[in-house]
């Protein structure tokens, strides 16, 4: 399927289905650019609840300047979703161990010959912390991936709405239906049981899911030796530079830079969790993502070829805000 996105040329999107690490099949697009051979492959890993045509805008934009896009959905979600939720078993944690990770080996194996490179928002920037698999990449951006922390929730209206949603009303009705019913209370997609009982349950927890001991995953961002650009915008109410920075600190040895992003920027002035992937939201932004990546994806193929590498001394977090001039 031929698709133009404004003031770009012509991409080409193919249904794909994708074997997570497991064999479960995952339902995925592949944007290709105009011309071949590809600069790169980008994937882009979704957040939590979010259908995957969310990010089919940015994909061809990605195609659009020379690089081949992959969006897809996690286990349970949208085109990944089985016949029925009830009895379905899958956990958080599965996304990132088993269909992130299977998505970045199919990536590997398919376009062996060319650089990998992903985004990941909110859970998939997590998920680039906690994949092996993420040492592969020469570069990332994480888009509003914070701690989940309920403590992190700056606004008092927003904290008690959200815990109100994640303590006290998702858990007994995810047990008692069977799984939860997001679509049916207009908050996103429907979800796995089991994922949004161990959500909740992350949500409790002082510093997140690094607070669980039986993922691991202090030691799990440790390992991650990349460079990462963490992106956050100043009106997310869940993302918020606190949460923001108990997550990139666990980047013990991969460079990160941190920007925040004014809404102002934005032609609707609102960003939020959700809208740098929608046009009219975050389009501004993109083309500074993409030149991000392939800068620094050059600068870690250098490294790799002469055998440096990011020390642990190395793995400090530069803050670089995107924001307007008071003086503009």
């Amino acid at each position: 399927m031929g698709m133009r996105v404004p003031g770009s040329r012509i991409v080409t999107s193919l249904a794909v289905e994708i074997p997570a690490a497991d064999g479960y099949p995952l339902g995925a697009h592949a944007w290709y650019p105009e011309v071949l051979p590809a600069k790169g492959v980008v994937l882009i890993h979704p957040a939590t609840a979010v259908p995957e045509r969310l990010y089919f805008a940015f994909a061809q934009y990605v195609a659009s300047r020379g690089l081949i896009a992959v969006t897809y959905s996690y286990r349970g979600i949208d085109g990944s979703r089985p016949s029925s939720l009830r009895g379905f078993r899958a956990r958080m944690r599965d996304w990132a161990d088993l269909d992130v990770e299977g998505v970045t080996r199919w990536a590997c194996e398919c376009y062996p010959s060319l650089p990998l490179y992903a985004v990941g928002h909110s859970f998939g920037g997590h998920a680039i912390g906690l994949c092996e698999s993420s040492n592969l990449l020469r570069a990332a951006v994480q888009v509003a991936s914070h701690a989940g922390a309920m403590r992190v929730v700056r606004n008092r209206r927003e904290r008690t709405r959200v815990t109100l949603l994640m303590h006290w009303l998702a858990p007994p009705l995810a047990r008692l239906v069977g799984y939860m019913p997001g679509s049916r209370l207009g908050i996103g997609e429907d979800l796995p049981k089991d994922v949004l009982l161990e959500w909740s349950g992350w949500t409790r927890l002082p510093n997140y899911f690094f607070d669980d001991p039986t993922l691991d995953a202090e030691a799990r961002f440790a390992r991650v030796r990349l460079p990462i650009l963490s992106l956050g915008f100043d009106d997310d109410l869940w993302a918020t530079p606190m949460g923001l920075d108990i997550l990139v600190s666990r980047f013990r040895h991969a460079s990160v830079t941190r920007r925040e992003i004014s809404a102002s920027l934005s032609e609707t002035g609102a960003i939020g969790h959700m809208g740098y992937f929608r046009q009219r939201s975050g389009a501004f932004a993109w083309p500074e993502t993409v030149d991000w990546l392939l800068s620094a994806g050059a600068v870690s193929a250098g490294e790799r070829r002469t055998g440096a590498g990011v020390s642990a001394d190395d793995g400090m977090t530069a803050y670089d805000p995107l924001i307007p001039n008071p003086s503009d």
